[in-house]
């Protein structure tokens, strides 16, 4: 048995808090683009401390959610 689960950016969303239906995540993608000068994903402007929090604990310890953080990353940066 794997124990080991992928999480996606609609999961992740969920974590989060936030709306995690298809056209919410987009509308959230669409609103709060990110330039590179912006700096790292967990500084945006748009996380309560919570959520920067665990974003920021998912990349630094390669966390189960890491993945689903850099695919988010890479599109509000895309």
């Amino acid at each position: 048995m794997d124990l080991h689960h992928t999480h996606n950016v609609k999961d992740l969303f969920q974590q989060l808090g936030l709306e995690d239906g298809d056209a919410a995540v987009e509308r959230f993608i669409a609103s709060h683009r990110l330039r590179p000068e912006d700096g790292e994903l967990y500084r945006a402007i748009f996380w309560s401390p919570s959520q920067a929090k665990f974003i920021k604990e998912s990349i630094e310890e390669d966390a189960e959610w890491a993945e689903a953080v850099d695919q988010l990353d890479a599109r509000l940066r895309s």
